[in-house]
């Protein structure tokens, strides 16, 4: 059986649980509400939560007074006894249904004796005392809550109210600080173009008055101009007077010249007999002069093509600083036929066999080559005796013969100074290139007094890897070799030229400087084993020169090409290559391949074959008219004093003496 509760008991708990439906008035502001509340409102708002405590703990202290009774606990009922329930009779007005209707429901259990409250009523709102209410009057306690609930909802409702309106005003506050925002950026922008406006104004004012000054300078310059024009006309004046006193004697020395020139007419008409007869042999000196320099160039081309169409010279350069002295006898020059006085033309190189005396254990032999070519020049030569053995050569090419001069040998051998000289403009160190073009302005400024006039068109490419590239290309075609291609000039023409690349007209020596220039910086160069900075293709210098003699309908046209190979290394198969060394490797086989198929042409043109491999390399076909037919050709084969490149050196004399006829002899081997 379930345990018998007190009324009052039941009734308390039911108050404790149900407590939310009576809605007493929170103690925690509303959601939404900010505002603070003072000390008194936080006693206002408890006061009644104090009231409902104490009328409860009166309920509490009625329950625990007396702990021995027996209505506190619950009592099981033994079977067969029943218990008359004791149900303590309330009357009065103030009861509670709710009250009723429990105790009604309540099973009848031990009756509690009635106790006196302890505590007192809560206080009215009003302000007013109230009386003290009963602990058993809790219908009249929950009419005070509910009349406590409304009053705060009331003033809930009014701080809702209060919190709306000072919202509203925010909101009209931010949409007054937006229109002000925005009228202030509309005032800033008004402000930036008043300003703007101010600027311009300022600058204009400035250019006017500017402009006030340069007028007044004018003004006063005018002034001037005007005061001295005025002097002006009076000087004038005076000299119109003394003009018309010297022009009156003029008109009496004048009647006495008239009476004179009749004397003078006749010895007029003799003067001119004599200017006649002058003319007309000036015009015979002339045809005279004519013939003799047509003769002069017949007799300078036979000249030429008895000393040889294909010519070799030979070059040795000086030892440089910081370089070891060769051995006494390593490099002989031996005079020529007709003693010391005659220019060497031939030249001997020592080289000592160092795997024969390894071998045998006794001194290494010394083996002696001997080379032959048309001229030699030792180290001493300066760069003026090497052009003064050309410079009839070039004189060709002015008259109308293709000249061309090669300047061959391994990296480091002196070609580059050969052709275009030394470094910081020394004229005693000018290359072959500024003085040839020297040469022919002067020679055509002479020849000009006879009639001639001549023109001259630069070019300078470069082959490299067997590709045409322009040495003289600037800006934005610097590096495009890949348009340039070697092509006929036209449909049935002979003449060759490079398409994409710059012919540039020259006629004096400080253009041709400033060409010279932009190829050294264009030049494809590297660094190898044998040199610091090493040309690594052929550069080809053309200059095309067009001859006119106006008053004789003749003309004449020849190219002048001046190349500088590329090193003639020979390639070392033992040699481990890395990325950077194969394309060293590709470069060196391009070149030797090049320079194979030159002395090929070469040679068929020696031996007058039938065909000629011009087309096997991109540079025997650029240079195809400057070396068959009537072309002069000169090869400079430069070499190294120094002994450790004496394997090169040699490959590069027996590749001049192959290109030369007759052939140079053999070497010959003398005993060490």
């Amino acid at each position: 059986m379930e345990p018998q509760r007190s009324p009052l008991l039941e009734v308390r708990g039911n108050v404790e649980l149900k407590r939310p439906l009576v809605k007493a008035p929170s103690r925690l502001p509303l959601p939404g509400t900010r505002f603070k509340r003072r000390p008194d409102q936080m006693e206002d708002a408890l006061e009644p939560e104090k009231k409902r405590t104490r009328g409860l703990d009166t309920v509490t202290k009625m329950a625990t007074s007396h702990p021995r009774a027996p209505a506190l606990t619950a009592r099981p009922q033994m079977q067969g006894q029943t218990t008359a329930p004791k149900v303590p009779k309330k009357t009065g007005p103030r009861c509670s249904t709710a009250i009723a209707t429990v105790l009604k429901n309540q099973k009848p259990g031990p009756a509690v004796p009635a106790q006196k409250p302890a505590a007192a009523a809560p206080p009215l709102l009003g302000g007013k005392k109230p009386t003290k209410r009963p602990a058993w009057d809790l219908k009249g306690q929950l009419c005070d809550l509910n009349a406590q609930l409304q009053c705060f909802r009331e003033r809930t409702q009014t701080l809702n109210q209060e919190n709306q309106q000072l919202q509203d005003q925010l909101q009209e506050a931010q949409q007054q600080a937006r229109a002000l925002g925005a009228e202030c950026r509309t005032l800033e922008g008004e402000l930036a173009r008043v300003q703007a406006q101010a600027e311009q104004s300022q600058q204009e004012l400035g250019n006017l008055r500017a402009h006030v000054l340069e007028l007044e300078e004018q003004l006063g310059t005018q002034e001037g101009l005007v005061q001295e024009l005025q002097k002006e006309r009076l000087g004038l004046q005076e000299e119109r007077r003394g003009l018309a006193t010297r022009l009156e004697e003029q008109e009496r020395r004048l009647q006495a010249s008239e009476a004179a020139l009749s004397g003078s007419q006749a010895e007029v008409a003799s003067l001119r007999q004599e200017a006649a007869a002058q003319a007309a042999a000036l015009v015979e000196q002339g045809e005279r002069l004519h013939g003799l320099e047509m003769e002069r160039r017949r007799l300078h081309n036979q000249l030429q093509e008895l000393k040889g169409n294909i010519r070799v010279f030979c070059r040795v350069r000086p030892v440089l600083a910081g370089e070891p002295t060769p051995s006494p006898g390593f490099l002989l020059f031996p005079s020529g036929p007709g003693g010391p006085s005659d220019p060497p033309t031939r030249l001997s190189v020592s080289r000592s066999d160092d795997r024969r005396g390894t071998l045998s254990g006794a001194p290494a032999p010394t083996t002696r080559h001997d080379f032959s070519f048309d001229r030699v020049f030792p180290p001493g030569s300066g760069q003026d005796q090497v052009f003064e053995e050309i410079a009839m050569l070039v004189q060709s090419a002015l008259d109308g013969y293709p000249v061309c001069i090669f300047a061959y040998g391994q990296t480091g051998s002196g070609k580059t100074f050969t052709m275009e000289g030394g470094p910081g403009g020394d004229p005693q160190v000018e290359g072959l290139i500024p003085r040839a073009l020297r040469h022919l302005f002067s020679v055509a400024q002479e020849l000009g007094g006879q009639g001639w006039t001549y023109s001259f068109v630069a070019s300078y490419v470069e082959i490299y890897n067997e590709t045409v590239r322009d040495l003289l290309a600037t800006g934005t075609r610097k590096g495009q070799g890949g348009e340039c291609e070697i092509r006929r000039a036209g449909p049935g023409s002979e003449e060759l030229t490079v398409t994409n690349a710059r012919y540039v007209p020259v006629s004096c020596e400080k253009e041709v400087e400033a060409l010279l220039h932009v190829a050294r910086q264009n030049r494809a160069v590297a660094r190898t084993s044998q040199n610091e900075r090493s040309s690594r293709s052929h550069s080809v210098f053309q200059l095309q020169i067009s001859g006119e003699h106006a008053g004789r309908g003749l003309q004449c046209g020849a190219p002048l090409s001046l190349v500088d190979l590329a090193g003639s290394e020979r390639l070392d198969p033992g040699l481990a290559l890395g990325p950077g060394e194969r394309e060293r490797l590709r470069e060196t086989q391009a070149i030797n391949s090049s320079l194979s198929t030159l002395g090929l042409v070469i040679m068929a043109l020696s031996n007058k074959e039938s065909h000629v491999p011009y087309r096997n390399s991109k540079l025997t076909y650029l240079l195809q008219n400057s070396l068959g037919g009537s072309a002069k050709m000169l090869m400079f084969v430069n070499i190294s004093p120094l002994e450790e490149n004496v394997s090169e050196s040699l490959n590069s004399l027996r590749f001049a003496s192959k290109v030369q006829l007759p052939p140079s002899p053999g070497p010959v081997r003398t005993p060490g």
